[in-house]
């Protein structure tokens, strides 16, 4: 389906307030930067002219801390965004998210682990063995793992006769979010009360962590979902139409079913593992989308990618303004903004029979 002139507008703009926002959002801080000032200092970085006057402190805070903040939300908030994309038109359901087939359960359970037990062993010398082999990207890794690992558990339980049942792929990722739930229960009931302020922090998401390493790390488990997913878009319209209209048509949907769940994993999985946990994102993006310009799934699949990031990057601007100098959690600010998004959504689909 091509994506028409409406759509094209849409797109447009979502592309050049993405810029806007990330124009603000590397300026504003404890440390003002003018947009003037923030594009003299790239233009000054690639050896072009300066357009207005900046210092040392500007440019070393630019570079150091304003931009990967910036970046890691904008590739957090695409990859996001483009899976929950992905998989509503895959589930053909737009309350379907990321967190339904266990990625995000994964990632918390993983998370509570590490945090309480990298504690524990703290004082032994198996925590300098883990150190040494990962470094400070230990909660990172180990997260990702996590939702790799409940993703390939919820995929294989609806697997059935060499096929995926979506239905059953559903109802597992229910039981898994319900089983890593009651293991974090659990786990927080033994943990100390610092323990729980660092579960607590990273329950509620935030880009602090950010730096060129971590924006580097998690790049590829990004990008090449941003790449693929919308060349499966053809697919994806098809199949909204049903399983068997698709098959029919020559999509093979089994193999679509692995290619979203994989790319989907990478994306949601990599950025849990950076950022914690974002909720709202995945969720809300591609119905707002559906709303403004229709059923496309490709100019779903590349909107929600503008979308997404300029809605975190936003976020991430406000979560920084709103209480400064302090820091809101970024989770915070999604969920104040998808709470009432998603409440529209229910009772918009109270009146209706179906999801096209």
């Amino acid at each position: 389906m091509v994506i028409t002139s409406k759509q094209r507008i849409i797109l447009i703009a979502l592309a050049f307030l993405l810029v806007a926002f990330m124009l603000l959002s590397a300026g504003n801080g404890a440390l003002y930067i003018s947009p003037s000032q923030v594009i003299s200092i790239v233009l000054h970085k690639i050896g072009i002219y300066n357009l207005v006057a900046f210092d040392e402190g500007q440019y070393n805070v630019f570079w150091i801390i304003r931009l990967p903040r910036v970046l890691l939300g904008l590739l957090i908030g695409a990859g996001l965004a483009l899976s929950g994309a992905a998989l509503q038109g895959l589930f053909r359901n737009p309350l379907a998210d990321p967190g339904l087939i266990g990625i995000s359960a994964g990632a918390s359970l993983s998370a509570v682990l590490t945090i309480v037990f990298l504690s524990t062993l703290s004082a032994t010398p198996y925590y300098y063995l883990i150190e040494g082999m990962v470094g400070y990207y230990t909660l990172n890794v180990v997260t990702f793992l996590g939702s790799c690992l409940t993703s390939f558990l919820v995929f294989k339980v609806s697997r059935t006769n060499g096929k995926t049942n979506v239905t059953t792929m559903l109802l597992g990722g229910i039981a898994i979010n319900a089983l890593c739930g009651s293991f974090i229960g659990l786990v927080t009931y033994y943990a100390t009360d610092a323990e729980l302020r660092n579960i607590t922090f990273w329950s509620l998401g935030s880009l602090g962590g950010a730096s060129w390493n971590t924006v580097i790390t998690i790049l590829p488990f990004i990008l090449i979902p941003i790449v693929l997913l919308p060349r499966l878009s053809k697919a994806l319209n098809t199949i909204s139409l049903g399983e068997k209209e698709a098959i029919y048509l020559g999509v093979s949907v089994d193999r679509l079913k692995i290619q979203i769940i994989i790319l989907s994993t990478m994306a949601v999985g990599s950025a849990v593992a950076v950022a914690g946990m974002i909720g709202f994102v995945g969720l809300v993006v591609p119905h707002v989308l559906r709303m403004l310009g229709g059923f496309n799934q490709r100019y779903i699949l590349i909107g929600s990618s503008l979308a997404g990031a300029l809605l975190l990057t936003g976020s991430d601007l406000l979560a920084r303004i709103l209480v400064a100098p302090a820091e809101l959690p970024i989770g915070v600010i999604t969920a104040l903004i998808g709470t009432p998004v998603f409440a529209w959504i229910l009772l918009k689909h109270k009146k209706e029979s179906q999801f096209i």
